[in-house]
């Protein structure tokens, strides 16, 4: 049996580099091979040389050591992005300006790719794939996109790396190891590296294994930060998360990381079109990119349907509540859960909906729970606060975190009763009283129809007369959706997520949370975990904003 120990992108990287010399030594590699890029990221270029000819290692020359050997004015990386081009051409430059010429003439030794019957076993080492020394082979890729890179060979084994996230998977009878690189840990959080063990044996199918390396990061990033590069370099090694070169990387290899977007691509919202009372300010910490999750294009705010059972049936209802809808309910011990989940995963606001919530015996005790740990906002539409329910709400009195929404669709009876139903205005507006008395914070939200337009302004009056005023005050369109066959046209391409969980799973926006009548908004059932969820939805995002370039609109229907 033969090992071959393989590892690419070193990226000036000679910590990580003597590790894998140790490692692969100490598990028996009987060869070691590194598949190119020597250079990028890393402070210290020169530095490798000598560890790769001292310790026998086997290379390839790299879309970098080709660019280098031949004095190029760039990388020829294969990116496509301005941005991540940007980063890609300093750390070139630092690495072409310090990279002696005795050490590019040795580069240009090198071959692009090798190809050698091992143990009786035919195996192909090249950089990027079988297509291109700089063509990304992500594990991500259309199934065709895989079986042309393996038709281009047709060996046993295939390696690559250049892509910078290791993978195993076989395609018929060919084996392919992405082997990832040394230079960078994976985007995963963790700040080891990785590289390959390859067992090839006569007779026996070859065994492939991904190794995770512990190095002397710290070493490292300190070495980044003496050479003056970017920030961005030294905090992808501390925090094992990419800062730079992003663009690339396909939506479902992005999703998995902490950021998704550089901050330049980020669009200027306008409050008043967008919706936002406060359009959130990116924060200012020194990177170039940004979490999608926790910005204005995916806000860290929860809807909870704990229910779509309704005593109204209001003729224009997103999600298609009424009393005569699907029952479907989340109970105390599952609401307890996703609030704690919530919590752990980063959000900062609870919005529980329905339905009508009060129609729920425990509400009250599921909005302490809540609100003893986010900020909460019920939208509820106030009519429901008597006997029983009068007493509980007394509960809620002084919880500093917990707002009631109700809606209002007009400074008079006529506009909002002709859809929700006779009288229901005035028990609205009494249940908004009472709420007041009682010193609980209450919102007001308006669906704006194509006949109460006129409504508005007479609206804000009769609110600020009775404190309702400023933020507290919301004007919403109406959505063609559910029961409604008018209002704006909604789906994942045009709207902003917000993340929202019902007893059907997970919803890509509160608005078309019905899984009968959107089943296109549906993002998993309910055995789907929380965090896995919120990947979805980066994922969703960034496949539907690669579609065309743009990024969606904010439809904004909690405030």
């Amino acid at each position: 049996m033969t090992r071959l120990a393989l590892c690419g992108g070193v990226y000036s990287n000679p910590y990580a580099l003597r590790a894998f010399v140790e490692q692969a030594r100490a598990r028996g590699a009987d060869r070691l091979v590194c598949l190119g890029d020597f250079g990028a990221y890393g402070a210290e270029p020169e530095a490798i040389w000598p560890l790769l000819v001292n310790n026998g290692i086997e290379c390839l020359a790299g879309n970098y050591e080709v660019a280098i050997g031949s004095r190029q004015p760039d990388c020829g990386c294969g990116y496509a992005d301005d941005a991540d081009n940007a980063y890609a051409a300093i750390a070139y430059d630092y690495t072409l300006r310090h990279t002696s010429e005795q050490f590019a003439a040795w580069m240009r030794t090198l071959p692009t790719e090798r190809r050698e019957i091992v143990d009786g076993t035919d195996v192909h080492l090249v950089h990027g794939s079988t297509m291109a020394v700089n063509d990304f082979w992500w594990e991500s890729l259309p199934i065709e996109q895989h079986r042309l890179r393996v038709a281009a060979s047709r060996a046993d084994v295939i390696c690559c790396t250049h892509s910078g996230l290791p993978w195993i998977s076989r395609f018929g009878k060919t084996l392919v190891v992405n082997v990832g690189v040394l230079g960078r840990p994976a985007n995963d959080g963790g700040r080891n590296v990785w590289f390959a063990l390859l067992d090839l044996e006569p007779g026996v199918p070859p065994r492939a294994e991904l190794v995770a390396l512990d190095y002397d990061w710290a070493a490292q990033a300190a070495s980044i930060r003496a050479a003056g590069l970017p920030e961005a370099f030294a905090l992808a090694v501390e925090t094992g998360c990419w800062t730079t070169c992003l663009e690339v990387v396909p939506p479902l290899e992005r999703s998995r990381g902490r950021y998704q977007l550089y901050k330049s691509a980020l669009p200027s919202f306008d409050a008043a079109v967008a919706g936002w009372p406060d359009v959130p300010a990116t924060a200012d910490d020194g990177l170039p990119v940004i979490p999608l999750f926790g910005s204005a294009l995916f806000p860290p705010r929860l809807w909870v349907y704990t229910n779509f059972h309704c005593n109204l049936a209001c003729d224009y209802c997103s999600v298609a509540s009424s009393p005569q809808a699907r029952r479907r309910e989340i109970d105390r011990a599952t609401f307890e859960e996703l609030v704690d989940d919530a919590v752990a995963e980063g959000f900062r606001e609870l919005y529980v909906t329905g339905g009508e919530p009060f129609l729920q015996p425990d509400i009250v005790d599921k909005l302490l729970y809540a609100s003893a740990r986010l900020d909460v906002v019920c939208l509820t539409n106030g009519m429901l606060y008597q006997g029983y329910r009068r007493t509980q709400l007394e509960r809620l009195a002084g919880r500093p975190r917990l707002v009631l929404q109700t809606s209002l669709d007009g400074a008079e009876p006529r506009s909002h009763d002709r859809h929700r139903g006779r009288g229901s205005w005035r028990r609205a507006l009494a249940g908004l009283d009472l709420a007041r008395s009682l010193g609980l914070p209450v919102r007001v939200g308006m669906t704006e129809t194509p006949d109460n337009a006129d409504q508005v302004e007479p609206l804000r009056d009769l609110l600020a007369a009775r404190g309702v005023a400023g933020r507290d005050f919301a004007v919403r369109p109406l959505v063609r959706r559910g029961l409604s066959a008018t209002g704006i046209e909604i789906g994942a391409t045009n709207t902003v997520p917000e993340l929202t969980v019902t007893a059907d799973g997970w919803h890509w926006h509160p608005a078309a949370a019905d899984l009968g009548t959107s089943p296109d908004f549906l993002l998993g059932g309910p055995d789907v975990a929380m965090a896995e969820a919120k990947r979805r939805v980066v994922q969703r995002f960034l496949e539907l904003r690669q579609a065309d370039g743009s990024l969606p609109v904010v439809l904004n229907c909690a405030v």
